[in-house]
């Protein structure tokens, strides 16, 4: 006997609403309640109701798929905010296309113009594009765009951004009341947005808390190896800094290896800080002092900001915000026992 497929009639009737509501909420429409949509969706999954894609596309003219460039998927940030992204994308119907390059502006020019007719939107983190030229040349301006992390000045492109230089002030305001006045800083990739940001942050930090000092430096590419490389060089200068604040909590993992091998006690010796909040920050020893981004939440709010720009045909538009990390202290700064928490400030 032939299956019967289920239609949306179907799916209306079992729930007892309209064909046009079942629609919204399946489409991810705001105007359904909550407990509509949810009472839609699991009948919808209870009956393995599977809208037809060319008819939904043609009707919407929409592809219900988000693309999302990124210049790297390796590492807990990543993850992280990929990890947000899919779970409003989720939660309103949408499917992902997630591409990334490495670190070439002319690949990920490429990966921005492949897109083009594939998505509804754009989610982009891309050290380019503040360049000028480059957004204009790989989008279509019709394509609706949320950027992360960038410090492009542009209504056309509404940004979510860290307030990464005021959380860098925020670490070494610590460090230096913590009792530290030589405060060591290993930096991120050259041209990072939020590598540049912080380490801006770090040398006005020290001019203003510990204007004796002199600010020392070392390179790094925000991976566990420019940390232990970094982390071995400190570990045998002849005069150690007190303190040192990786640009990243991956980097600062590097350095804590490092320290380790070195004899090097944490803090006893020198104390260690990061920035991010991975999730292995809290479950090394001794547990990393860190500034926390809630990056999974990065992706989610970008996310549902492209999503309501798209749903809106451009009406609503959010406009560019900046999301203020946490001050996390644990005992790789002060010792056991010693742990707070509280709101960055520039």
């Amino acid at each position: 006997m032939a299956r019967t497929s289920v239609t949306i009639k179907d799916v209306a009737r079992e729930a007892r609403v309209s064909v046009a509501t079942v629609s919204r909420a399946l489409n991810g429409h705001e105007n359904v309640a909550e407990s509509v949509r949810q009472q839609v969706l699991a009948t919808a999954d209870r009956l393995r109701y599977q809208p037809h894609a060319a008819a939904r596309s043609l009707s919407s003219r929409r592809t219900q798929t988000i693309g999302v460039v990124l210049p790297d998927l390796y590492g807990e940030f990543f993850s992280e905010l990929i990890r947000g992204i899919d779970q409003v994308a989720r939660a309103r119907r949408q499917h992902l296309l997630v591409s990334s390059y490495h670190g070439h502006p002319e690949e990920q020019g490429e990966a921005l113009r492949a897109m083009r007719g594939r998505v509804d939107g754009l989610l982009v983190l891309s050290p380019y594009s503040d360049r000028p030229g480059f957004l204009v040349d790989n989008l279509p301006s019709s394509l609706p765009v949320v950027l992360i992390n960038t410090d492009v000045q542009d209504a056309s492109y509404p940004a979510l951004t860290i307030d990464n230089y005021g959380a860098a002030v925020a670490m070494v305001e610590h460090l230096a009341a913590s009792g530290h006045q030589r405060i060591a800083f290993i930096g991120g990739p050259e041209g990072n947005f939020d590598a540049r940001e912080r380490l801006r942050g770090y040398r006005d930090a020290m001019a203003r808390f510990v204007p004796g000092a002199s600010p020392q430096e070392f390179a790094g590419d925000f991976s566990e190896s420019s940390g232990y490389e970094a982390g071995k060089r400190i570990a045998q200068s002849a005069e150690k800094p007190q303190a040192v604040f990786a640009a990243n909590d991956m980097t600062a993992l590097g350095c804590l290896y490092a320290f380790n091998e070195a004899g090097v006690r944490v803090p006893h010796d020198v104390a260690l800080a990061g920035f991010d909040d991975i999730p292995l920050a809290r479950f090394v020893h001794p547990t990393l002092t860190t500034m926390r981004v809630s990056i999974a939440e990065l992706g989610g709010q970008a996310m549902g900001r492209l999503l309501d720009a798209i749903d809106s045909d451009g009406a609503r538009v959010a406009p560019s915000a900046m999301l203020v990390p946490e001050l996390i202290v644990r005992a790789s700064s002060v010792g056991e026992g010693r742990h707070t928490e509280k709101q960055a400030k520039a």
